[in-house]
């Protein structure tokens, strides 16, 4: 799709949205992980949607495929990168680079149980954005950026998370 496009879409967007904000509000496509073996977990969408994930040898996996934590950097640096990309091209800015990265730390002893107790989140997040622009000035793409940060729905649900509902549905064994 071309940045005019994007734009003539997020602009169409926007405007349906100042007259109707009830049509804005819509729910995720739920994403549902199950255990195949090992570590590995499959996830699938209602859509298709469809990946795998492990974990390192040191939990217990085999390193098969990306971890979720990595998932969640992806999803953080994929995000930022489309929201920053549909702010340029709503202002009518051609961007000859765009790269975001997604850095993180953690304490694996937080999945353990061990003593003392470790705190199991990343921490020390942070995202990386190289951009460029045959026209804009770098006060316009930082400004992008910033904004894009701002308007990121993984970063800004990372950063200043929301409350997390948890069910839980212990079922019984089949008959043998």
């Amino acid at each position: 799709m071309s940045d005019r496009r994007v734009a003539a879409v997020l602009e169409a967007t926007s405007a349906e949205f100042a007259r109707h904000p009830e049509r804005a509000r819509i729910k995720g496509v739920t994403a549902v992980a199950t255990l195949s073996s090992g570590m590995v977990c499959e996830v699938r969408g209602p859509n298709g949607e469809y990946l795998k994930t492990d974990m390192p040898p040191p939990l217990g996996g085999a390193a098969s495929a990306p971890s979720p934590g990595w998932l969640l950097r992806a999803s953080m640096a994929s995000c930022a990168a489309t929201v920053i990309a549909s702010r340029a091209a709503t202002q009518g800015i051609a961007l000859s680079l765009l790269e975001v990265s997604a850095t993180s730390e953690s304490d694996l002893r937080g999945q353990l149980d061990g003593e003392p107790p470790v705190p199991a989140q990343l921490y020390d997040l942070a995202l990386k954005v190289r951009i460029a622009s045959p026209t804009a000035t770098p006060a316009d793409l930082q400004a992008i950026v910033e904004w894009g940060q701002a308007h990121s729905p993984v970063g800004c649900t990372v950063c200043a998370p929301s409350e997390c509902a948890l069910q839980v549905e212990v079922v019984q064994p089949a008959a043998r």
